[in-house]
C-alpha cells in the first residue's frame, strides 16, 4: 500500500494544506475548511483506488463534508469498470480532516495541519462524531500509563519512564471548562500544561517524537480526531488511549444527539454495544498497513507551514508507515506549470 500509494497521498495533503494556507489570518474558519475538503478531494479522485471515507469532516460546526460513506479514487466512478482490473485493485478506508484546527488557520496561529489516515478496508474504528477522552504519552511510557489512572499517577508512571522529574513535564490540554479540574490537579501534581485552543492532532503526534518538549496529550477531543492521532502513533510505536464521551453534561460545550441515553442508542445502532470501551491505539487503528500523512497549514513543533512565494509554494509533509517502520519529512517546491522538486529527508 505505502509503495502503491505513497506519493499521491503525500499530493493530497499537500494539495488541501496550500488551498487552505491561502486563507490563512483571513478570519474564516469554514471557509479555509471548505476549500482544503475540495482541494482534497479533488485530488483523491485522481488516485488508481477505490477508497471509502470512514472518518470524515463531521457535522459539528457545519462545515463543508468529505461525508463518512463517501467512495473516493478513480475506481469509485460509476464507469470504473472500463479501466479499473479488479486483481490490482487498492480498496482502503481513509480517516481525514483537511483543515485540523480550523481557528487556528483562520486567525493565523501555529499547528493546524491537513491530515488524513489509511488502512486496507476494515482497518481503521469508524468512530461516531462524538467526543473522546484521549491518553498520548511517548514509546517509552507505552502499556505503562493508563486512562484510567489519575492525572497525577500517570505523571508519576511518565516522570519514571522518561527518567525526568515531574516539573520537568508538559502536558497538552485543550482550553475547555470541561478541564478546570484536570488542569488544576497536573500543575498541582507539578507538571506544566501547555493551553492549546484547537487541533489536538498535532499535540498527540509530538509525544511520539523527542525533542518537542511535548511529553502527554490529557483531555476530551472530537472522536474522528483520536482515530487519526492513533493512527500516527500507532507508526511511531507510542501510547495511545481513548474511550468515547457520550455524555453532554460530561463535554459541556454541545454534543450531537440531545441527551445521554440517546447517544447510547445511537452507539448500539453503530454496533458499539460497550460504550465506555477504552480502546488502545492498535484498536482504532487495526489495520494490517496504516499509513499517515500531515501537511503543516501554519508552522508546528515538527513541521513548516505553507510557504508562498511568486509562482509557487513550499510545503513540509510528515508520512508515517507501519510498513516500512518509517518517519518521513517530504519537503516539497511547487512551481505551476514546473516540474515538482521533492526532497526527502
Amino acid at each position: 500500500m505505502e509503495n502503491t500509494l505513497g506519493l499521491e497521498i503525500i499530493e493530497v495533503v499537500e494539495q488541501a494544506a496550500i488551498a487552505s494556507a491561502r486563507l490563512m489570518g483571513k478570519g474564516d474558519k469554514n471557509e479555509a475548511d471548505r476549500v482544503a475538503v475540495e482541494a482534497m478531494r479533488e485530488r483523491m479522485n485522481k488516485i488508481y483506488m477505490r477508497g471509502r471515507i470512514v472518518i470524515g469532516e463531521g457535522e459539528r460546526d457545519d462545515a463543508p463534508m468529505l461525508y463518512i460513506g463517501e467512495e473516493v479514487g478513480i475506481c469509485s466512478q460509476p464507469d470504473a469498470k472500463d479501466f479499473c482490473n479488479p486483481d490490482e485493485l487498492v480498496e482502503i478506508d481513509i480517516a481525514v480532516d483537511p483543515c485540523e484546527g480550523t481557528n487556528l488557520c483562520a486567525y493565523g496561529q501555529p499547528g493546524s495541519m491537513a491530515v488524513l489516515a489509511i488502512s486496507e478496508k476494515g482497518g481503521l474504528f469508524a468512530a461516531p462524531d462524538f467526543y473522546m477522552k484521549k491518553l498520548a504519552a511517548p514509546p517509552a511510557a507505552k502499556g505503562k500509563v493508563d486512562i484510567n489512572k489519575s492525572a497525577t499517577e500517570n505523571l508519576k508512571i511518565l516522570s519514571e519512564c522518561l527518567d525526568r522529574s515531574i516539573d520537568e513535564l508538559v502536558v497538552v490540554v485543550m482550553k475547555r471548562d470541561r478541564h478546570n479540574d484536570l488542569i488544576k490537579e497536573i500543575r498541582e501534581a507539578g507538571a506544566r500544561v501547555q493551553l492549546i485552543s484547537d487541533g489536538d492532532v498535532g499535540a498527540a503526534i509530538n509525544c511520539g517524537f523527542s525533542g518537542t518538549n511535548i511529553h502527554a496529550l490529557m483531555g476530551i477531543g472530537a472522536a474522528p480526531e483520536g482515530v487519526i492521532s492513533a493512527a500516527a502513533l500507532r507508526c511511531l510505536g507510542a501510547h495511545f488511549q481513548g474511550q468515547l464521551i457520550y455524555d453532554p453534561a460530561v463535554v459541556k460545550t454541545g454534543l450531537i444527539g440531545e441527551s445521554k441515553e440517546a447517544n447510547i442508542a445511537r452507539l448500539k445502532e453503530m454496533g458499539i454495544n460497550d460504550p465506555d470501551k477504552v480502546y488502545t491505539g492498535e484498536e482504532l487503528a487495526s489495520g494490517e498497513n496504516v499509513l499517515f500523512a500531515g501537511t503543516g497549514i501554519t508552522p508546528g513543533n515538527i513541521m513548516n507551514g505553507v510557504r508562498f512565494f511568486k509562482g509557487g509554494a513550499r510545503t513540509q509533509t510528515l508520512v508515517i508507515s507501519s510498513q516500512s517502520k518509517t518517519a518521513r519529512f517530504v519537503d516539497t517546491i511547487h512551481m505551476p506549470g514546473q516540474p515538482k522538486i521533492v526532497q526527502l529527508h
